[in-house]
C-alpha cells in the first residue's frame, strides 16, 4: 500500500480524491487543508507521494514545496493547478515537483493514471 498526501484548500477535492483514491485498497489517502499545519508531516519523507495545490491562501503550494524538497530531496510531488501559467511550472520543476494535474481534473481515472505513472506501476 503506497501512502499519498493530499494538500489542497478545498474540502470537496480533498473528499472526492480520498474517497477515489482509496477504493480498491491500494492507496492510504491523508487530507489536508491547511498547508502551513501540515509542514512538519510533510516533510517527514513518511508520504510515497503528495499531492499539492499550488494556489492557497496562507502558504503558497510553491513555497510548502520548496520547504519538502529542502527536508527530502527525494520526495515525490505532483502539483495541482487550475492556473497553469509557464512561469509557475518552470518554477515548480526547478524546485523538484515530478508532474502536473491540471484543476478541474478532466476525470479521476486521469489522475489516478499520473498517479500510477509515477509509481511506475
Amino acid at each position: 500500500m503506497k501512502n499519498i498526501a493530499i494538500v489542497d484548500d478545498e474540502d470537496e477535492i480533498l473528499s472526492m480524491l480520498k474517497k477515489f483514491l482509496e477504493r480498491k485498497g491500494d492507496f492510504s489517502i491523508d487530507t489536508f487543508s491547511k498547508p502551513e499545519k501540515a509542514v512538519s508531516q510533510l516533510q517527514s519523507g513518511k508520504y510515497d507521494l503528495i499531492l499539492l495545490d499550488i494556489m492557497m491562501p496562507e502558504l503558497d503550494g510553491v513555497e510548502l514545496l520548496g520547504m519538502i524538497k529542502d527536508k527530502n530531496p527525494s520526495q515525490k510531488v505532483v502539483m495541482m493547478t487550475a492556473f497553469s501559467t509557464e512561469h509557475r511550472i518552470i518554477e515548480c520543476d526547478n524546485i523538484g515537483a515530478n508532474d502536473y494535474i491540471t484543476k478541474p481534473f478532466i476525470s479521476l481515472r486521469d489522475v489516478e493514471n499520473k498517479i500510477l505513472d509515477i509509481f511506475d506501476v
